[in-house]
């Protein structure tokens, strides 16, 4: 194995910018992370979810390959935030942005039955379901009250022994029924 290769380009000047550009990134990153809030790496929404994998390849990007440039990257990372911010807040003001910015959740399994229709439309297969109701440790599929794909791609699965229902609450948001 030639290990020249893995360490050629390899020297004090290389070793400092990359220290220097972590650093700098990592502190713009908890300086953001401080002014817009914990929110801004939750994976509640969509957005949410993309900014924080936005965020991390222009990290890794700024501080690994120097492209794009140290001060671009982290302008840039901070306006990801900003965007994620404002996002956020017309979300949380609006009900019309609400539903016009995010998907909804759709329910999959209703009292142990599986929803065909709301399945096929939403492209979840048989095994990814079984897989995510082994994942809930479900022992029997009576004991699952509601199976729901949430607006970030995971799986709630909602499941009692006991013959409760579901409050509305809960609910609330979920689209029953699949167009």
């Amino acid at each position: 194995m030639n290990w020249e290769y893995f360490f050629k380009d390899l020297d004090m000047p290389t070793l400092a910018s990359v220290f220097i550009g972590t650093l700098v990134i990592y502190l713009a990153l908890i300086v953001y992370t401080r002014i817009f809030g914990l929110k801004s790496f939750s994976k509640m929404t969509g957005f949410d979810f993309i900014n924080t994998i936005a965020i991390g390849n222009l990290f890794a990007m700024s501080i690994g390959t120097g492209n794009p440039k140290l001060a671009i990257g982290a302008i840039t990372i901070g306006l990801l935030y900003l965007m994620n911010y404002l996002i956020s807040l017309a979300q949380f003001k609006s009900d019309a942005a609400q539903n016009t910015l995010d998907n909804s959740p759709v329910l999959l399994m209703r009292d142990g039955k599986f929803l065909e229709e709301n399945i096929a439309a939403c492209k979840v297969s048989k095994d990814e379901l079984r897989g995510k109701l082994r994942e809930a440790n479900v022992l029997r599929l009576s004991e699952v009250k509601a199976v729901v794909l949430e607006t970030t791609g995971d799986v709630s699965v909602l499941h009692t022994e006991e013959n409760f229902q579901v409050d509305s609450f809960i609910m609330e948001d979920v689209i029953i029924q699949s167009k």
